[in-house]
């Protein structure tokens, strides 16, 4: 048991463990279907969120056009789900029977050849990670090649959301315009609506959303994760070192839009619908919040800041339907004006400094003079020291390494 506990310590894998217990267990027991439900939908943003760290946080990368990605793995989910409920003998009413409704309406008579893949799920599934991943490499690639990056690069992103937005609104006959993508109700012959498949699809939800944590926390133990962060704070320095700097730059905003992208596709299998409103500027916006509130720089943390925004969401709404807007604006306003560091940098600043004080004075209380009580106070300095430490630097012959919420925690090397 011990050797466990030093394994999880050592990787840092603490707040991991304790957020797949909350989502996979806790959660799942006080819940009814209904809020679990919800709760599996808040998760699906989680993938852009931990993909915004990803690329923001670690990267320096700043995205306001995650919808677009998020958007595009939505609709490639949406069109498999669609072609399945248009089969003939369901739509023999249409003018056209065998083709979407929507479809029909605008005067389409035959199925658009880009269409025909999604009738396998084997390639709406690719096109679930790859549609994403190649428009944000070429994007990427375009812009950090020309060195074009900081508010720039976001403002491109940001024209990017508003331009896919308008294309899906005006190609109404192609993809369902503002109404979007609606009734889907099965994958192949299983029935999406009952509370079974609710449960089952919440629980992949939280599997691949801990899968992709646990993914992008190797990656920031790596020398891959140490030149992301070196890149952020000296690009040039990177640069003259001899390392393709944009290159890493474009990983780190692929890697962001295909977390993004599997976020989209488990969205519509909970939800049901994907519509353009899910693309703009707005809602790109918005998980950019997400990932704030949690902490820019922990996947853990950011898990909670986009559950902890929408649940405040959900009950402003229900709560207060005319001042919600107002509501969470403050919301917001407070939380980065107060904790710039997000909900991670609260827990590093002020939980963990009380609960390594609280400990150590138990131990005093509770062990005999010289022993396990000084070890504790001896621990707790030592943690203390390296919390003290100004951000964006590192104490001497201190290694760091992720823990609790994702935040910096000191071990000597």
């Amino acid at each position: 048991m011990q050797k466990i506990k030093t394994w999880i310590d050592q990787r840092g894998l603490n707040g991991f463990i304790i957020l797949a217990i909350l989502l996979a267990v806790v959660f799942p027991l006080a819940m009814d279907i209904f809020r679990l439900n919800l709760v599996g939908k808040y998760l699906t943003y989680g993938f852009v969120a931990i993909g915004l760290v990803m690329c923001w946080g670690y990267g320096g990368v700043l995205s306001l056009g995650q919808g677009v990605f998020f958007g595009l793995g939505g609709y490639a989910m949406a069109m498999f789900m669609k072609l399945e409920a248009s089969d003939p003998i369901t739509t023999k009413i249409q003018s056209t029977p065998g083709i979407p409704d929507f479809m029909d309406w605008n005067q389409i008579t035959a199925l658009p050849m880009f269409w025909k893949p999604f009738q396998h799920l084997p390639l709406a599934l690719l096109a679930v990670i790859v549609v994403p991943t190649l428009l944000a490499f070429i994007i990427s690639f375009a812009m950090f090649k020309r060195r074009v990056g900081g508010v720039y690069f976001a403002i491109i992103t940001q024209a990017v959301a508003l331009i896919v937005t308008v294309l899906i609104i005006g190609q109404q006959g192609y993809t369902g315009g503002v109404n979007g993508i609606t009734d889907l109700k099965t994958m192949l012959g299983w029935d999406t609506r009952t509370n079974s498949a609710k449960y089952i699809l919440y629980f992949v939800t939280v599997g691949l959303l801990l899968g992709s944590i646990y993914l992008c926390h190797w990656i920031q133990k790596s020398k891959l994760g140490t030149l992301l962060l070196a890149m952020r704070d000296k690009e040039d320095r990177v640069r003259f070192s001899g390392y393709d700097v944009a290159m890493f730059k474009v990983f780190a905003f692929c890697l962001a839009a295909m977390l993004a992208g599997i976020g989209g596709a488990m969205f519509t299998l909970q939800v049901g619908f994907m519509s353009a409103s899910f693309v703009g500027i707005v809602p790109s916006i918005e998980m950019v919040i997400f990932a704030a509130v949690g902490g820019r720089m922990s996947l853990v943390g950011a898990v909670y800041g986009t559950l902890l925004v929408n649940f405040g969401k959900t009950y402003f709404s229900e709560s207060f339907p005319d001042l919600w807007l107002f509501l969470m604006a403050g919301l917001f306003i407070g939380v980065v004006m107060a904790f710039p560091d997000g909900l991670a940098g609260v827990y590093t600043s002020h939980v963990k400094p009380w609960f390594i004080k609280r400990m150590a004075s138990v131990g005093k209380t509770g062990s005999k003079p010289g022993g396990t009580a000084k070890a504790a106070a001896s621990d707790a300095a030592a943690e203390m020291t390296v919390l003290e430490t100004p951000p964006g630097t590192t104490p001497r012959n201190v290694m760091p390494i992720n823990t609790g919420l994702g935040g910096i925690q000191g071990q000597s090397a």
